[in-house]
């Protein structure tokens, strides 16, 4: 443990390292706090989980959607006229969503407001990890970057909920959608102003393929097993909120995704303060195939204190796993569709959510909550299966390319 912390020192003392860290624990707040705070909001408003648990997820495909097309205009344009856009656009349509569910309009209206809010979620979490591609160049250092990345996402994810779930106790579904959505006022103004653009490279447009990083074959193995991990996740979302209705305790589930959520963080700092021989693909069909184990180990359906411990242990593989996705984005795609990869891997990975949120959601209403554990976790096994079979291991100094 020690030469894991002693890494982790030396590496946040070098330039603008912990500024950059700081900043995106800020601003990244909402990623904790929207799609939880507008599940339990519209679980109330429109009265079932399937409903709640679709337009959930239509933010998500929509957003899945559009993050491409925000990723090439950021490649070719730069940050700052995608960032105001979205900064402007977004909370207007978060704010369509709780007033017409408010209101009482029909669900249609409600959905069509969660998809332009997803279609212009912000990119903060694309750019910041463009930064890091851009500002290391060894892979030992973008996985420790990374890692580092992913634990603050974790905070977010323990921190956000913890606070939905206090003004859910206190004051009600209606409050804690409302704070979200002032959160994601404030992290694009405060990002906009922080300077951290600035350490964003412009790089010569030269030749572009229509596809972009997507000629990369390689690149769609990673994406579609991405897309089954977050599968995973997204019935983690919804299976948490079900389980806490079930026990007539809500504000349970804001508990249960921050103790998973810690569970992520201590994984992730251990993970990125480590050395391995195994090449990282080997790596991450492994971390897939324990994350399957872990989404599988909710069927019991324990009581509360076990379920916490099986949360834990289960989140312990999630920032791991998105650690060594993230490497090998940074590794397979050329520097000039730096952004737009990452906005891909956004794609599949705000999707996979989704749709486990949507699906899941149906199950547990049709089926029931054991069903959509069981679901989640053959779906993770299958794309950890698929990494094992179809993606093959390559040496570190098989460098991303250069254009």
């Amino acid at each position: 443990m020690n030469r894991i912390a002693q890494k982790y020192v030396e590496f946040l003392r070098k330039p603008d390292v912990s500024r950059l860290l700081a900043v995106a624990l800020v601003t990244r707040m909402p990623i904790g706090m929207v799609g939880f705070s507008m599940l339990m909001f519209l679980r109330e408003s429109l009265g079932n989980f399937a409903l709640a648990g679709l337009a959930a997820g239509v933010t998500f495909v929509s957003m899945a959607i559009a993050a491409p097309i925000q990723g090439r205009l950021i490649d070719r344009i730069g940050p700052r006229r995608p960032l105001v856009v979205t900064a402007i656009v977004q909370p207007l349509a978060l704010i369509g969503v709780l007033l017409g569910a408010r209101a009482g309009l029909p669900f249609f209206m409600v959905a069509a407001c969660a998809a332009v809010a997803g279609a212009f979620a912000s990119p903060i979490t694309t750019l910041t990890r463009t930064i890091w591609r851009h500002r290391f160049d060894t892979e030992d250092d973008r996985r420790t970057a990374f890692a580092l990345d992913a634990i603050t996402i974790e905070l977010n994810f323990s921190v956000g909920p913890a606070l939905v779930a206090a003004v859910l106790a206190i004051w009600g579904a209606t409050a804690a959608f409302s704070l979200a959505i002032g959160t994601v006022i404030a992290a694009g103004a405060i990002y906009l102003g922080s300077g951290v653009l600035r350490h964003i490279k412009r790089i010569e447009a030269g030749e572009r393929h229509l596809l972009g990083p997507l000629t990369e074959p390689r690149l769609w193995l990673v994406f579609i097993s991405t897309f089954g991990l977050t599968l995973g996740f997204g019935v983690l979302e919804v299976g948490y909120p079900a389980y806490a209705t079930l026990l007539a305790m809500p504000a349970l589930a804001g508990v249960l995704l921050a103790v998973n959520s810690i569970g992520s963080a201590v994984g992730g700092a251990v993970y990125g303060g480590l050395h391995f021989r195994a090449p990282v693909e080997r790596q991450y069909g492994l971390i897939l195939a324990l994350f399957a184990a872990g989404v599988l180990l909710h069927l019991p359906i324990w009581p509360p204190l076990g379920f916490a411990l099986v949360a834990f242990v289960c989140g312990a593989l999630i920032a791991p796993s998105i650690t060594a996705q993230s490497v090998l984005v940074a590794r397979l795609a050329p520097m000039k569709y730096a952004t737009e990869a990452f906005t891909w891997s956004s794609t599949f990975i705000v999707s996979g959510i989704g749709a486990g949120m949507a699906v899941g959601g149906a199950v547990v209403e049709s089926a029931g909550l054991a069903e959509a554990f069981a679901l989640g976790g053959i779906v993770v096994a299958a794309a950890a299966a698929l990494v094992f079979v179809a993606l093959p291991a390559q040496p570190a100094a098989a460098a991303s390319p250069a254009d």
